[in-house]
Formats: C-alpha cells, structure tokens, sequence
C-alpha cells in the first residue's frame, strides 16, 4: 500500500507533529510505502520526497503590506503547492492520502488534486480549523464558537485578531474553500477526541468521522512513581495555555510548593519579570524532559482554549504522573477527575490552588493516581492501540467503490 502523508511542518513544531511523525514512523515499521509531502524549511527532517516540498513561507516574519497582500493569495490557494503534489502522484501513484495540518501553506487546494487521482483521503484534526477560520476558536483571549463552520464573516465583524488584514484573509479563506467544496472531497475525518468529533459534526457529516485518539509509545517512558516535590508545567507560554492562571494559583497556595516551569513563548519574559518564585528552565526535550517529568510530584495542564487531546498529558501519565487539568475540550477524557488526576473550572486560580494543595500534601494519592494514569495510557491509549486503528481506517476506505 502506498501511502501519502502531507503536514506543513516536517520538523517537530507541536503535539500535531508528534502524533505525524510516530504515525509516518509506524507505517514505516509495517513496510508500508510512505510518501511525503510538505514545505521546506532548514529544520526539517530528512526526506527522499524533499524536491517535491513547496518554497518556505512564514506569514509571521512578513513586514509590509504589499507582502502581505502578495503572499495572502498563496495563504488561500497555493499554485506551486497544486503543481508539486500532481508531480509527485504522477511519480508515485499513493492509493492514500493522509492530510494533517496543511491550512495557510499547503492549503486546502491540493484536497481536489489527490481526488482527481483517485486518491482516498483522510484528514486528521488537530484544531478548529473547520468551525473557525483562524483554529484555536478564541476572541480576545476567550473561547469562541461563533462562526459555527458557517458564519465566516464574524472575525472582521468581532475584530477578534490582530489586523484587519488578518481577519479579512481568514474570512475569504474559509469561505473561498467552503465555496469549492474543498474539505467535501475528504473521505474520513479523524477527531482525537469526542469533543474536537461533536465540534466539527456542525459542518460535516457524522458519519465521515471516526474518532481516534492519539497515542504515545509508552514503552519510551520508565516511571519510578517518585518524586522531588514540585509541579511542572511544560509547554508553549501563551495566554491560551493558561500560564498565567497556573503562576497566580502558585502564589495562592500557603505552603509554597516549588514550581517548575519548561518552555518558552510570548509570555515568558512578562511572566518572569512578574513571579519571582518560578523556576524557568527553558526549552526542552528528548531525555532531558523525560527526566524533568519524572522527577515532578504532578503536571498541570492549565489550557484556555479548547484542547483537543492533549500530548503534554499522555507524556505526563505515561511517566505515571497524575495530571490536574482545566476542564475544557478533550483534557476530561483523557483525566478521570479523582482517579487520575484532578480537573478544575478553566481560568479559576482559587480552584487551581487547591487542587495543587491537595496532591502536594499528599505523596501517597498522588503516587496512586500516578500509577492509575500509567494504567490508563496503556489501556487507551497505547500507541500500538492507535496504530492498529488506523491501519483499519485505511483498509476500511480501500474497500469502498
């Protein structure tokens, strides 16, 4: 079976890359022919498709307006990124495709060039692309469903990004691509979560979504279920995070718990600058991290927005750590409030706070919940598990006429 796999990034750039690659990695192990396809860029992985990967482009880094303008038709409908897939099908001839994030640089417009080839196509989605134009389904700093997959011109309307610009290209976008009917042509959707499912249920039809949770290869992780008594946080330091809830709820607490924090972001320096007591360690990974988590009492994944099914909290419980996260999006089916872990209402410090104190004060519960979260990772989401899931996904399409 040949099999092609297309995310923007090919370089570890989020927990969507995470679940690409180990997905790529598996296919790759059951001798499957694996066909890449992406853009380029000087952190990239090694591929032998990577003549095919489109030119780089990084909206963020544009500075004037022409170029913004220029590149915004890209943004919409990539021409090099049409060209360079029909190439690559014409070489190659994949019986599959299988779409990850390819929003804003591969674009929705390659999805018409795999079915014109008889390509069966399935999409996984790791965000709100779908309902909102601009994926993480904020305004402001609030969760925000209020385009709905269909009222597109809200974001110019609310003014819920950081230019007119912005929001106008977002607009056409979404409704460019609702008009030609880009995401109909998809033949499976996966949502890693039952919550991402319903969301996405607004505009597709139930029955092309299968929810399949990501999963984490649990045999890279050794727990000891020991501890040196701090809580981590590890992650992107942005608002829609819940950083700052997390750093507010620390001072709250009377017993003055150690807290650890691994990442960087925009609110780093502003958050440094402000709470003294945290201990910042910067940017990790690999074995590094690993080490990290396992010697931390408990991890907490504060999120304000709605996450989809979190890979910060399948590492923090394959390394048998409970978890307190918000109760928002996919976080409660992955935390059994009580058992694993312990949930709390999203951007309430005073309740973070004590859930915090609960697991501090207590080596014991969370050495048992720890172990319970190990349990679970195993049980439901195994690696091994999602793969094979997978795997029928794919055969389950090659059968349909």
């Amino acid at each position: 079976m040949k099999i092609l796999v297309a995310n923007k990034f090919f370089f570890i750039n989020g927990g969507s890359e995470r679940v690409f690659f180990q997905e790529r990695e598996s296919l790759l192990k059951h001798n499957f022919d694996v066909i890449d396809f992406s853009m380029d860029d000087s952190r990239n992985l090694s591929s032998p498709w990577g003549a095919y990967f489109i030119s780089n482009i990084d909206y963020n880094n544009l500075k004037s307006t022409w170029k913004k303008l220029h590149q915004g038709f890209k943004f919409i409908h990539s021409h090099e990124a049409v060209y360079k897939l029909q190439a690559l099908i014409n070489q190659e001839k994949p019986e599959i495709a299988h779409l990850h994030n390819i929003y804003h640089q591969l674009t929705p417009s390659i999805i018409p060039v795999l079915k014109k080839n008889g390509c069966k196509t399935v999409m996984t989605l790791h965000d709100g692309k779908l309902i909102c134009p601009s994926y993480l389904m904020l305004n402001k700093g609030l969760v925000c469903t209020s385009c709905n997959g269909k009222y597109f011109w809200r974001p110019v309307a609310k003014h819920c990004q950081e230019s007119r610009l912005q929001e106008a290209l977002l607009m056409i976008e979404a409704f460019w691509h609702k008009w030609k009917g880009s995401y109909d042509l998809i033949d499976t959707f996966i949502a890693p979560s039952r919550f991402m499912a319903e969301m996405v249920s607004r505009r597709i039809p139930i029955e092309k979504i299968r929810v399949l949770q990501n999963g984490i290869d649990t045999s890279e992780y050794e727990p000891t279920f020991q501890d040196d008594g701090y809580c981590l946080y590890f992650g992107r330091l942005s608002g829609e995070k819940g950083i700052g809830t997390l750093v507010k709820a620390n001072e709250m607490m009377c017993s003055g718990m150690p807290l650890h924090v691994v990442g960087t972001g925009p609110l780093l320096k502003e958050i440094a600058d402000t709470y003294l007591n945290v201990n910042f360690l910067g940017y990790k990974q690999g074995e590094e991290l690993k080490d990290i988590i396992n010697r931390s009492a408990f991890v907490v994944v504060p999120s304000e927005w709605n996450e989809n099914c979190s890979m910060v909290v399948l590492e923090a419980m394959a390394m048998g750590k409970p978890v307190i996260g918000s109760r928002i999006g996919g976080i409660p089916e992955q935390v059994l409030d009580g058992e694993t872990g312990l949930l709390f209402e999203m951007g309430n410090a005073e309740q973070l706070s004590e859930k915090m104190s609960i697991l501090f004060q207590d080596k014991e519960l969370r050495a048992r919940m720890g172990k319970a979260a190990r349990r679970r990772v195993e049980q439901k989401f195994s690696l091994e598990k999602h793969c094979s899931q997978l795997m029928d996904i794919y055969n389950e399409l090659l059968r349909k006429n």
